[in-house]
């Protein structure tokens, strides 16, 4: 028997079976009382209950989305979808077009963006890109939009969009941020604005050149650290802190070293030995910038919670490091290693995804896809890194430390 749940606007699931099982029990095969592949069963039964919509409710077709992206998140379940696709997709994109309930919109919109990291196929773009357009576009459901631009941006990413295309989602993503959401009838919509911000710096992680749109999109993200959303503020942060690393590459061999590339303590060297080398000028106003982000890492005003500036603080300190600093990732520390005798340097954060294998976050690109990754596949993320190529592929490994 499939399992029934439900879930609070934005999709979380919370049972309402009263049986003893429950989806987690079926995902978890260790439990001597379920069998090893249940959870392949109960994923067909639902597939076969979201392709068949003929007898149907918005509430059913919901929960259908709900678990079927609850296992998706925790298991790597490409074999089981891939023949089954031609069939899935025009349902989700069904109940997406359709919005009939916002329940079942923004279900159908997840059940899409881990069905395309599942894929890693490069076809699917193609497929759903002008749906999502629209739904970002239309829907009066700000919740709708904000899933539709987490799938659009999944889509872009891993569902096959070409550097052109991606440029052309992310020049829609940033008139979101430029307009505070009213390009998309959302007008001073937080939510909407960190949204827009987090998919165009995954993106922009892809684009190997990004001078020419940094002049446009830096201004954009300098007028969001005035925001009163501390969400929005730190998205466009982080955004910054990815703009200056990216306007660094590394020397070429028959390049001459100048003195704005490196400095005496090595701080532009990267542990593989290379030098960096600054390509462009990010923002022309850095004296300006740098006051303000120094600002947000030292507020101290009442008007926002404790836990908000203690967040701003943490975040803006790495963000005006890097700005200095562009070499510099997140988490960066100037502190000695005893053990070593060495710098810390960048990555102290790490994700450990077994015994044996960590990875560091030492760079804003990672950060960005990181967070990308866990956007999409919440806790499932350690799992699908060990068992699904397109999420390894993001993100680079290396050997754990004993420590």
């Amino acid at each position: 028997m499939a399992l029934v749940y439900e879930s609070d606007s934005t999709g979380s699931l919370t049972s309402r079976s009263n049986s003893t099982n429950s989806i987690d029990d079926l995902l978890n095969s260790e439990d001597a009382d379920v069998p090893p592949g249940a959870w392949k069963s109960e994923l067909n039964v639902r597939i076969d209950q979201i392709v068949d919509r003929k007898r149907s409710s918005t509430e059913g077709r919901a929960d259908n989305f709900s678990v079927y992206a609850h296992i998706l998140m925790a298991k790597y379940a490409k074999d089981e979808i891939e023949n089954r696709m031609n069939d899935i997709l025009p349902s989700i994109l069904r109940s997406i077009k359709s919005e009939t309930s916002e329940r079942e919109t923004v279900t159908a919109l997840r059940a899409l963006a881990v069905s395309i990291v599942t894929l890693d196929s490069d076809d699917i773009y193609d497929s759903v890109c002008d749906q999502l357009k629209r739904t970002i576009s239309n829907s009066a459901s700000t919740h709708s939009k904000i899933g539709a631009i987490h799938a659009l941006g999944a889509a872009a990413f891993f569902g096959g969009a070409s550097e052109e295309e991606s440029e052309d989602i992310m020049a829609f993503l940033l008139e979101i941020i430029e307009s505070d959401g009213n390009s998309v009838g959302a007008h001073d919509e937080g939510s909407m604005v960190v949204a827009a911000l987090e998919e165009w710096g995954l993106l922009a992680t892809e684009i190997e050149d990004l001078e020419e749109t940094t002049e446009i999109a830096i201004e954009a993200f300098v007028d969001q650290l005035q925001s009163t959303d501390s969400g929005v503020q730190i998205a466009a942060g982080e955004n910054i802190a990815l703009l200056y690393e990216k306007s660094y590459t590394p020397r070429e061999e028959d390049e001459e070293a100048s003195e704005e590339d490196g400095d005496s303590d090595g701080e532009h060297e990267r542990r593989d030995g290379d030098k960096m080398v600054k390509r462009y000028t990010v923002y022309r106003r850095q004296d300006q910038l740098l006051h303000t982000l120094d600002e947000l890492a030292n507020i101290s005003t009442r008007k926002i919670s404790k836990k908000d500036r203690k967040t701003l603080h943490s975040s803006f300190a790495d963000i005006r490091n890097s700005v200095q600093k562009p070499t510099r990732g997140p988490k960066y520390s100037t502190a000695i290693d005893h053990e070593t005798g060495r710098l810390y340097g960048g990555g102290r954060m790490r994700v450990r995804i077994n015994r044996n294998v960590e990875v560091r976050i030492d760079k804003w690109w990672k950060l960005q896809r990181l967070n990308a990754l866990r956007r999409v596949l919440q806790g499932g993320f350690v799992h699908q890194y060990d068992k699904n190529e397109a999420v390894s592929r993001c993100l680079p490994f290396s050997v754990a430390s004993k420590r």
